[in-house]
């Protein structure tokens, strides 16, 4: 989303900065954009498809060759066994690629159409509460409020550090520079975290909280409010909620004295939190990852929202607010396969452990199990698409096993990883700098509404075909056609077909009741370029098809090349987004109301002696950046952070090596001992474990780090949302000042 200007020379991308004149971002960047020009220039990025020889070489070949071989490993595991052998994973870097983003759909669409059950995405370890909630409480999945960071006089942070991610699900540029605006006006920011972040660093406040009990937390602070008479009920809800009252009952149970000595936070202290936000005339509750990813992630997340209601912070200046997002999405849509009312949960369930679906998703964590447990229905073929699961996945030790055995794996990948290393074949996008972008997803999340438009920096090579178009060919592929023989044209307009038909079937998207045929003629374009065109055109200020000759158009937004600032964050909206059965805020579910007793139990359950909790940096908090020379220079940041007391206790020293062993496995790794760890809490980062034979990736086989997720169990899941729990995990140190780093298992 942030404006940048890229300096060329002779077609190489010598520098790219910060776009100081861009509507939106005015000149701020983060890591990710300021490494595009290592990323497009990296040697080890492949330009070319590799197949994998019977020696388990990776070899370049043709892209003729390249698909001709994807014929020839993929077609005998659908003929023998169907499209229920063959799964999908999408990977992280799919949201920040407009070609992958708009089309991946066409892949699992039409593999589901075939008879694929479900697919896999790094969304069940990270962020499935989120959208669960958003969809049970105001509709959609990917519709929920943010916080008003320029009008707020009172922000409360749960498992957030945009000191490190610029902010999650929440777009806002010099995001810190906001949050110390917060405190210049008067107001406070108090971040709840196991460890002091950066973040925590420069917040008003704060609070050591212990792992997984964030949910207990917040149901103290809406019983101590509803005990003295702190819910908000402003004129503006009246009528717009529904369960607020049934939610207040089962606070009662958890009393600050009650939830104190599980939660690691003093009664006092919750109960002044509680009296903080209720004295506050506009505050507001936010949440991220780290609330997620743990043991009660989605009541967690859904009491965040239910906390905000009773303070009358939704849709209410310095609350949370609803943006509105210039261009419209199909990702908008209720799926087709939820019909009815409402959404439902568990339609059908996994062939090994039997987990239910959520979302159309199992935990990522069953794909091993699926792979290597035979039967009916055992997964044979797997496509994945900028991912790697081997490093993000917990119980990655099983996975990376089990890939090794497919009968068929194509990858769609700029690198030979931890993961495409068992790939049959590897089908290379094109680089950041070498396709258009128009992101069309995060300003639902963002301050402002913009839209922007950028064109290819550097042209690709004339025979490399574009990510969408690898999609498209995927997906015909599962659907009979031989790979080489896919009409890639056809399959796209059939793709743009199905969504506009399905668009104007339904009753909450911008097309509802219009004419499938009319509106596909009017679009110019093809490929992600024709998809953008339909967005902006029936977005808030598009020329809804020809019917506003003065409203927006992709041709338009392609004259401002900084882009369009179209409106700003602001109250009001909540009855035009809301798209609940009922139209109202639904806060009470039976999924929901079905997982409380599970957390009143953990109360009872007493503490670990130690927990273990994952956390990113700045500069390296994805695996894909890891092979970026920049990023990875100074100290070595995969260090397993440890309170002084701990250390002591453990006779563990700074600098040492330590094994750390969870009922998943064990590894070694530096200890860096800080008192930025609340005590009982200890932290490794994710994303690492590189060095692996059989990978190209240079610089970050140059500082492998240690895998995590070998120590994350598969089978701890937030069971609500089947997220992973990769905070909060119980485990044990030993000093191994003798072992290096990085051996055993």
């Amino acid at each position: 989303m942030c404006g940048l200007r890229v300096t060329v020379a002779d077609g190489i991308a010598t520098s790219v900065r910060g776009n100081p004149d861009d509507v939106w971002s005015r000149g701020h960047l983060c890591p990710k954009g300021a490494s595009l020009q290592q990323i497009h220039h990296d040697p080890n990025r492949l330009r070319q498809p590799l197949v994998r020889t019977a020696s388990g070489e990776h070899v370049p070949v043709s892209w003729d060759d390249a698909f001709a071989e994807t014929e020839r490993v993929l077609r005998p595991v659908l003929d023998r066994h169907g499209a229920r052998a063959v799964t999908v994973y999408l990977g992280n870097p799919v949201a920040h690629n407009l070609a992958l983003e708009t089309y991946v759909g066409a892949l699992i669409g039409m593999a589901g159409a075939a008879g694929m059950p479900a697919y896999y995405t790094p969304g069940t370890v990270d962020q499935w509460p989120l959208n669960v909630v958003s969809a049970l409480l105001f509709g959609g999945m990917w519709n929920s409020p943010i916080p008003d960071l320029d009008r707020t006089d009172h922000l409360m942070m749960l498992g957030a550090n945009p000191s490190a991610s610029q902010g999650s699900m929440l777009s806002a540029p010099d995001i810190m520079g906001r949050l110390a605006a917060i405190g210049a006006r008067g107001g406070r920011v108090v971040v709840v975290d196991p460890r002091r972040t950066q973040t925590a660093r420069r917040a008003s406040e704060w609070v050591p909280v212990r792992p997984g009990t964030d949910a207990l937390l917040l149901f103290a602070i809406l019983h101590t409010l509803a005990e003295h008479g702190g819910i908000r009920r402003p004129p503006h809800l009246r009528g717009m909620v529904d369960g607020l009252d049934d939610v207040i009952a089962f606070a009662k149970q958890f009393s600050p004295e009650r939830v104190a000595e599980t939660t690691g936070i003093p009664a006092p202290t919750i109960r002044r939190l509680a009296a903080e936000l209720s004295a506050a005339e506009r505050p507001v509750v936010y949440s991220r990852i780290g609330a997620c990813t743990q043991e009660f992630g989605t009541l967690a997340t859904w009491l965040v929202f239910v906390l905000n209601v009773a303070l009358g912070s939704v849709d209410a200046p310095g609350g949370a607010l609803f943006p509105k997002a210039a261009v419209w999405s199909p990702m908008f849509m209720k799926p087709p396969d939820q019909d009815g009312p409402g959404w439902r949960f568990g339609r059908f369930r996994s062939r090994v452990r039997q987990a239910p679906e959520v979302l159309g998703q199992f935990p990522i964590s069953i794909l091993a199990e699926e792979i290597d447990t035979p039967g009916d229905g055992q997964i044979r073929g797997l496509i994945t698409v900028a991912g790697n699961p081997v490093i993000s996945a917990p119980g990655a030790g099983r996975l990376d096993a089990a890939l090794g055995g497919l009968d068929a794996m194509i990858s769609v990948d700029n690198w030979l990883n931890e993961t495409t290393r068992h790939a049959h074949v590897i089908l290379p996008g094109l680089s950041p700098l070498e396709r258009p972008h128009c992101d069309d997803l995060y300003w639902m999340y963002s301050i402002a509404s913009c839209v922007k438009w950028s064109d290819p920096v550097l042209p690709p090579a004339p025979d490399r075909p574009a990510e969408w178009e690898l999609m498209l060919r995927l997906a015909g592929a599962m659907l009979g056609t031989p790979a080489p023989d896919v009409d890639v044209a056809a399959m796209d307009d059939l793709y743009t077909q199905g969504i506009v038909y399905t668009a104007c079937q339904a009753a909450d998207t911008p097309l509802s009741g219009r004419d499938p045929a009319e509106v596909f003629g009017s679009l110019k374009g093809v490929g992600p370029e024709r998809l953008i065109d339909l967005g902006i055109r029936v977005g808030p200020w598009g020329d809804d098809l020809g019917a506003k000759p003065d409203g927006l158009t992709l041709e338009g937004v392609r004259r401002h090349p900084d882009g369009l600032r179209l409106g700003e964050l602001e109250p009001g909206r909540l009855a035009e987004t809301l798209t609940t059965p009922s139209g109202r805020i639904e806060l009470m579910h039976p999924l929901l109301a079905a997982d409380i007793p599970r957390l009143a139990a953990r109360i009872d359950r007493g503490n670990d002696d130690l927990v273990l909790t994952s956390r990113r940096h700045l500069r390296s908090n994805n695996s894909w950046l890891h092979n970026v020379s920049t990023l990875m220079r100074g100290k070595d940041r995969c260090t397993l952070l440890i309170h002084p007391g701990d250390a002591d206790r453990l006779d563990i020293a700074d600098g040492q090596p330590v094994e750390v062993s969870t009922s998943e496995g064990s590894l070694v790794v530096t200890a860096e001992v800080s008192d930025e760890m609340m005590p009982g809490v200890v932290s490794l980062p994710h994303g690492w474990g590189h060095g692996v034979d059989g990978t190209r990736l240079d610089v970050a086989n140059a500082h492998p780090g240690v895998n995590a997720n070998l120590l994350n169990p598969a089978e701890l899941i937030d069971v609500p949302s089947n997220t992973q729990v990769v905070n909060g995990v119980p485990c044990r140190l030993r000093s191994r000042r003798a072992q290096p780093p990085g051996s055993g298992r």
